[in-house]
């Protein structure tokens, strides 16, 4: 049988903290309160996601080896439905695992044994990337309408299916319309500045979103300073 979840804190916003190891739950429980922010801590997937949805939950911290479902099951299927930020947790400081996480749609990760001031300064960081993200929930541009709460985009009422961060990357193009975002703005806003793939992602993920939109004409390279959404 699960244990309850852990529900502690003061004014700020709440964390959704999944983490089975005690001391580490414990210790990062107890600094974020100190710091205002709101906890729930669970130590499991399954429970992590039964959470989400019965608090307004403002980020979460998830590690990636739980008993059950592991963290990277349980960002995708958070994504799934969910904007909320996710910061991972990760034992082993490995590429793989932090590509893997950020690209399920995580929004950064953190290597243990960490710092209780780090994960609180990298939190902050997230909030400030992405509290303005839900500020509109439908954004259009010709016939290329996206909808944050569905996490849908259609073409001439066509749906297109994208991948977590080709999804990021067109809303966060869409919210600037007719606005140059440089690539290192891109880049920290949608994979986070930790990435370890440099801008040429960036490229690369434009160069996807431009095919299966179908409106190479929407996106626009300005040499030397980044891409731009343009009206035809």
């Amino acid at each position: 049988m699960s244990a309850e979840p852990v529900v502690n804190g003061s004014q700020g916003g709440t964390v959704l903290l999944v983490e089975d190891e005690h001391s580490i739950g414990s210790m990062t429980r107890g600094y974020l309160e100190r710091s205002g922010w709101r906890v729930v801590w669970v130590r499991s997937g399954e429970e992590a996601l039964a959470e989400l949805g019965r608090h307004q939950v403002r980020i979460v911290i998830l590690d990636i080896r739980l008993p059950g479902i592991d963290g990277f099951d349980v960002a995708r299927l958070v994504r799934a439905r969910s904007d909320v930020p996710i910061l991972m947790l990760t034992a082993r400081d490995e590429e793989p695992d932090r590509v893997a996480g950020l690209e399920l749609g995580a929004d950064d990760y953190l290597t243990k044994p960490f710092s209780p001031r780090e994960l609180v300064a990298r939190m902050k960081a997230v909030l400030r990337r992405t509290d303005g993200r839900s500020a509109e929930d439908v954004l259009a541009l010709d016939d290329v309408v996206l909808n944050r709460q569905a996490r849908e985009v259609a073409v001439d009422g066509r749906t297109v299916e994208l991948t977590t961060k080709e999804f990021d990357l067109l809303a966060t193009l869409l919210a600037n319309p007719g606005i140059v975002v440089s690539r290192d703005q891109l880049l920290d806003r949608v994979w986070g500045m930790t990435y370890p793939g440099g801008t040429r992602t960036v490229d690369v993920h434009v160069a996807q979103l431009r095919r299966k939109l179908g409106r190479p004409e929407l996106i626009r390279t300005v040499r030397g300073a980044g891409y731009k959404t343009i009206r035809p």
